[in-house]
């Protein structure tokens, strides 16, 4: 079927039923046979014209461009959304490039550093030894520098004052009577001779002047206590020193044996007061340079050891340390404190602190041996300071050793070393 009328002798020839061609211009149709006439009144049909070749070319050539445009499209779109394959880090055969650096041997000095307080050397408390009594005055404040028998503090006197005027009189009045007395035995001295008095009443007259002689002595010790008593009741400074704490406050009832009133650091002398690892203490000696740092205070004090503990604490396994140090108004007792003691000098490789880890079986480090391999080498710490970690054993300082990165390397893995860039010391 087609949209003209189309003739084809072969087509009808090899055909004995009748056909019957269909055109546009014919409203009816005639049935056709071999043998039959053209209808007369059927227009004439031209014969059907092969394609042309160059209208086929001219179909094909723009649906190829659209084939290949919409070809490289999903290429593109492909890569572009395409997730990469994972390669698994064991199969990946790209030899790492790492960082190196050779140490070689510094002059470094070993310290042991600890923390504690600043106390004073010889810190007494000072309280009430006499009786009770109520303050009735203050006259030092903390901070203040006494001199050895400088009043503190004093207590109520209205009750001791005439206590010792009356034993004051007693002494008096014992001493009149012991003088009477003993007038009365040289007279009878005097007279034995002639027989005016007998024995026994020069005997009863030298008894009672040994009595009188006796309570003057009685009431001597009396007064003398109440004047001690009443001394008690003045609050001295027993040795010269820095009143650190005031306890005492007017009106206050002082007991004897209760609380400290005051406390004076004698001589103003201050010390470090610390806590020192038992296995740092065994190279600590008496005598050794030390320094004390405070917090908030940008300078470091000066001092020596001056007591090293005698026995190591079971439980935290600590000893004590002590540093004297120089009396300084920043010095306060009661400040948090750290110290540390110079104990040795020595020639130590010092390598950076990325280049030393740690894990249970300890601290170490890698290396590049001669064969481009990654070694793990381990080491002992033997001090942490600005310039990097001091190693005392496990490095000679000629070895090249990682620098950074060294936790995701395995030992034996092969390597690519490059020098480390030179770091600038830190102000």
């Amino acid at each position: 079927m087609g949209t003209n009328p189309e003739h084809i002798p072969d087509a009808l020839a090899a055909h004995s039923e009748p056909v019957t061609w269909i055109g546009r211009d014919r409203l009816g149709f005639d049935r056709l046979t071999p043998d039959s006439p053209v209808h007369p009144t059927s227009p004439p049909t031209a014969p059907i014209e092969a394609p042309q070749p160059e209208l086929r070319r001219k179909w094909l050539l723009p649906a190829g461009a659209v084939l290949l445009a919409l070809a490289i499209s999903a290429v593109l779109w492909s890569t572009l959304h395409s997730k990469p394959k994972l390669v698994p880090l064991a199969d990946q055969r790209n030899v790492p490039l790492i960082s190196v650096m050779t140490p070689g041997l510094k002059a470094v000095t070993s310290s042991v550093t600890f923390t504690g307080a600043i106390a004073a050397r010889y810190d007494m408390p000072i309280g009430n030894d006499g009786e009770t009594g109520r303050i009735v005055a203050v006259y030092v404040e903390p901070g203040d520098h006494v001199q050895r028998g400088q009043p503190l503090a004093k207590l109520d006197q209205s009750v001791l004052i005439p206590q010792v005027n009356r034993l004051a009189a007693a002494l008096e009045q014992a001493q009149a009577q012991a003088a009477l007395s003993a007038a009365e035995y040289r007279r009878a001295q005097g007279v034995e001779s002639a027989g005016a008095l007998s024995a026994e009443d020069i005997e009863k007259r030298r008894a009672t002047a040994m009595t009188d002689a006796a309570n003057v002595k009685v009431a001597a010790a009396l007064l003398a206590e109440g004047q001690a008593r009443l001394n008690r009741t003045r609050i001295v400074a027993p040795i010269a020193g820095t009143v650190l704490t005031r306890r005492a406050e007017v009106g206050q009832i002082a007991n004897p044996g209760g609380e400290a009133l005051f406390r004076i650091a004698s001589g103003g002398e201050i010390e470090m007061r610390g806590q020192l690892a038992e296995q740092d203490l065994a190279q600590v000696k008496v005598g050794d340079a030390a320094s004390v740092h405070l917090t908030g205070l940008p300078q470091a004090f000066e001092g020596r050891v001056r007591l090293l503990g005698a026995i190591i604490d079971p439980q935290t396994r600590l000893g004590e340390i002590r540093i004297t140090l120089k009396p300084d108004p920043a010095l306060r007792p009661g400040a948090f404190a750290r110290g540390t003691v110079a104990v040795n000098k020595a020639l130590r490789p010092v390598v950076p602190q990325t280049a030393v880890l740690t894990d249970t079986g300890g601290s170490y480090v890698y290396l590049v041996n001669a064969q481009s391999h990654a070694e793990r080498r381990a080491v002992r710490v033997a001090d942490t300071s600005d310039q990097g970690v001091v190693i005392s054993s496990g490095l000679s300082g000629s070895e090249r050793v990682v620098t950074t990165a060294a936790g995701f390397l395995r030992d034996g893995e092969e390597v690519k070393a490059v020098a480390a860039p030179a770091t600038q010391p830190s102000p």
